[in-house]
């Protein structure tokens, strides 16, 4: 009896867990067990992702120009719907407002320079610009106007016009024949120095006065600057000249000019204001008379003892040493310079 108890027991004992198991899964599940593997689960399946991406077909490029046309209809309906009519409208007008803005501002920029050029035509017509018009127009324009002033002056000189007038229009006529020969007026302006110059005195006065004598120095001071071989002499320099007596008149040369340490060579005349070359002496014919008499009266002298002694010939000779002498002496002219004395200076050679 014992056996077959503990058998059953042993039965119950191995049945009872297969029954309990169960209900402790369902219980287990119900109560959320076993879920925290599935998202891990899940997890891991979203790191690698296993979906394809789906076909992507190349867009058919147009081959000829309605192609084109279809595909900007196309492309503008598809703005139109993804912007909006307000938006399209709002453009348009901004860039209508730009575009009439930027007229406004051209129409303003070509009418000043409208003006500019009426102004700059209207202030170079009387004249024309080599650099500007080609030189058939130039010459042709500058005929038209020499013409017409032409005959406008024999209209007035028939009418018998003004003389004011008449030498209004002459100086225009030069102007204009100036323009057309720049040469010509070039040319005529050099005649004009060089005649002016060829014939200049350069005015200037004694400094101090003196007494000179053949060969003395005198000494000037320029009242005017002058150009001599390049270089200018100013106005209050100092010039020297050398003397010679010769027909009552004190001609004066000057050869040289020192400039700081420049010698200048040159060749003056120092003319008076009378137009005559040199200074007059007319102290120089007196002296001359009385030099002349002295001298015929101490040769006289020889003549007067006719005795050939030893002693008389010694006193002969004494008195002619002292003839001679004296004669030298009497010889020298002297000619009075006042001071500040005006005189001219010409130029010879430039």
């Amino acid at each position: 009896m014992e056996t077959i108890n503990k058998k059953d027991k042993r039965k119950q004992l191995l049945i009872i867990p297969l029954l309990i198991v169960p209900f402790l899964a369902l219980g287990f599940y119900a109560m959320g067990g076993g879920k925290g593997r599935d998202a891990d689960l899940q997890k891991g399946h979203r790191e690698i992702n296993a979906d394809l991406p789906d076909a992507a077909f190349k867009k058919e490029e147009p081959t000829d120009k309605m192609g084109f046309y279809k595909q900007s209809d196309t492309d503008s309906s598809y703005i139109k719907e993804s912007v909006g009519d307000s938006s399209l409208n709002s453009i348009n007008a901004r860039l209508a407002r730009n575009i009439n803005e930027q007229d406004i501002r051209t129409d303003a920029i070509n009418q000043k320079l409208e003006a500019l050029n009426k102004e700059i035509n209207r202030t170079e017509q009387p004249r024309s610009n080599p650099y500007t018009q080609s030189k058939g127009r130039q010459e042709a324009s500058i005929k038209n106007d020499v013409d017409r002033l032409e005959a406008l002056m024999k209209t007035m000189q028939s009418e018998k016009g003004e003389d004011v007038e008449m030498a209004q229009l002459s100086g225009m006529m030069d102007k204009i024949i100036a323009i057309q020969n720049p040469e010509i007026a070039r040319s005529k302006e050099q005649l004009n120095s060089f005649r002016d110059s060829q014939f200049r005195a350069v005015p200037a006065t004694i400094v101090e006065n003196q007494k000179v004598v053949q060969g003395a120095t005198v000494k000037f001071r320029l009242s005017d600057s002058v150009r001599l071989n390049g270089q200018l002499i100013p106005k209050g320099h100092f010039l020297f000249g050398t003397c010679n007596i010769t027909n009552q008149r004190l001609l004066l040369q000057i050869k040289n000019i020192r400039l700081g340490t420049s010698i200048i060579p040159v060749d003056l005349t120092v003319y008076s204001l009378d137009g005559m070359p040199g200074i007059p002496a007319p102290e120089a014919e007196l002296t001359g008379a009385v030099n002349g008499g002295a001298d015929d009266a101490i040769r006289s002298m020889q003549f007067l003892s006719m005795d050939q002694s030893l002693g008389v010939q010694a006193a002969g000779a004494g008195i002619d040493a002292a003839k001679s002498l004296f004669s030298k002496k009497l010889k020298k002219v002297r000619v009075k310079l006042k001071a500040d004395y005006p005189i001219l200076i010409r130029i010879n050679k430039k």
